[in-house]
């Protein structure tokens, strides 16, 4: 029988594999340009002499990355001249996304909000824009990269990337800017352009491993006889170009929806609902953690140092972890697991919020509730791709990524409420009771998925009997 150790090294050599090592770098390219139109580029903006009301209006550019979904079946059926022939589907759209994102930071570099702010705000929105696309496509890629198992790891080498890319574009750039600027306070435009245009070369690492990557093989029989079958039936109505642009569109922005709800059939609401609360408990407990830090007593330096910097390792750490587990156990399992673990450690902060200013708990609760996420996140990501579809897997995960923060948000929105109301030690208990019905989901949708699994092969064999 083999070994603790040895099983263990087996299971870590996924992270080893060389799709993962280039999802690591796609995710970096992928984190890279948010904090550019987000708070570094907020930073700047004050500190050039823009008005808290402009820079406000500028966060808008951010939302985005909400509607990504509005344009994700183009990045699904649309093939790209030249490109596509050269490179592949999604090699295509990734170079296509890597480059804009390359001549957008480029352009704001080239900007002056003192002069000019509707230029950078343009670039900005093109940045926003490209970067979404990148998302979409990269998203695509990886879940068309490699098998189920994988998805794990898959994704806890993208998330590391990611998030370390944003380290670069936020403390990174922000240090490029110091060190340009003269010793004095004055604002100083060229550090800023410099930093933007450093950061813009930094997008070169992406570029490169999209086009040492292989192309996935991807079955798209059943999405081109779908579009052939409707192409034929509106021609019965229309002009063989109208037909064909219709059964595209069709194909492109409704069929992705119906394969869904066909696939799934009766577990599809229940799909629906688990994507819409799994996250419910982090995000209403997260909007406040900042805020019920500084309540504490806490400093900026131990807040910055323990949430941003450690909290980040043990999530990655946890992510990593995660797609061992995963790996080992299977999707659900772990699903069920982060969940629980998420609901849990917010129990920790109720405690915190009674003992009050502890720097040493503070670490461990902050530790575990980090640690918790990584598993969780890794897990739902291997999930959502699990449920995409080949040939529509770009629409399908972007629509669900999207809606999994919705209901969360909303409410989370009455936190600051509940608090005033109840204290934290009330909102931290009550922010882990609500995490508890998703462990019932968890298990009614396994149930079903479970039965659906045991009624196929019956279905075929009388179909098998009656032929």
């Amino acid at each position: 029988m083999p070994s603790t150790w040895s099983r263990f090294f087996g299971a870590f050599s996924v992270y080893l594999h060389r799709r993962v090592l280039a999802l690591l770098i796609l995710g970096f390219s992928a984190g890279l340009p948010l904090m550019l139109v987000f708070s570094t580029l907020s930073f700047w903006l004050r500190e050039a002499g823009v008005d808290r009301a402009a820079i406000g209006y500028f966060s808008w550019i951010a939302l985005t990355y909400a509607f990504k979904w509005v344009w994700s079946p183009l990045v699904d059926r649309l093939s790209l001249p030249f490109l596509t022939s050269l490179l592949g589907r999604r090699r295509s759209w990734m170079v296509l996304a890597q480059s804009c994102v390359v001549l957008a930071i480029l352009g704001m570099s080239m900007s002056d909000p003192q002069v000019n702010l509707e230029q950078l705000a343009l670039c900005a929105l093109l940045l926003a824009f490209a970067s979404a696309t990148q998302d979409i496509v990269i998203d695509a890629f990886r879940i068309e990269s490699a098998p189920e198992h994988m998805q794990a790891a898959l994704a806890a080498a993208y998330q590391v990337g990611y998030r370390g890319a944003m380290i670069v574009s936020t403390a990174g750039a922000l240090s490029i800017a110091a060190a340009i600027s003269p010793g004095d306070s004055a604002y100083n435009l060229e550090s800023w352009q410099t930093a933007y245009a450093i950061m813009a070369s930094l997008m070169g690492v992406g570029i490169i491993t999209t086009l040492l990557c292989r192309e996935p093989q991807v079955d798209n029989k059943q999405a081109t006889e779908q579009e052939a079958l409707l192409r034929a039936k509106f021609s019965e109505r229309y002009s063989p170009t109208t037909a064909k642009a219709f059964a595209w569109l069709y194909s492109a922005s409704v069929l992705p929806f119906v394969d869904f709800f066909k696939r799934y059939g009766k577990s599809a609401i229940m799909i629906l609902l688990l994507i819409c609360c799994y996250r419910i408990s982090d995000i209403v407990m997260g909007i406040m953690a900042n805020v019920f830090y500084v309540d504490m007593g806490f400093s900026k330096e131990e807040i910055a140092f323990l949430s941003k910097v450690y909290g980040l390792i043990m999530t990655l750490i946890g992510a990593g972890a995660g797609g061992i587990l995963i790996a080992r156990y299977g999707t659900m399992k772990i699903l069920f697991l982060g969940a629980l673990l998420v609901a849990i450690t917010n129990l920790l902060f109720a405690w915190q919020a009674h003992i009050g200013y502890d720097v040493a708990f503070l670490t461990f609760a902050i530790s575990m509730d980090n640690f918790s996420a990584g598993i969780a996140t890794a897990a739902f990501i291997a999930y959502l791709s699990s449920l995409t579809s080949s040939g529509y897997s770009a629409t399908q995960y972007a629509l669900l990524s999207s809606i999994m923060l919705l209901f969360p948000k909303f409410v989370a929105g009455f936190s600051g409420l509940y608090v005033d109301n109840f204290g934290y030690v009330n909102f931290f208990i009550a922010a882990s009771l609500i995490g508890f019905p998703v462990l019932w989901l968890i298990h009614l949708v396994q149930k079903q998925q479970n039965h659906q699994a045991n009624e196929k092969p019956v279905a075929d064999r009388e179909s098998t009997t009656r032929k």
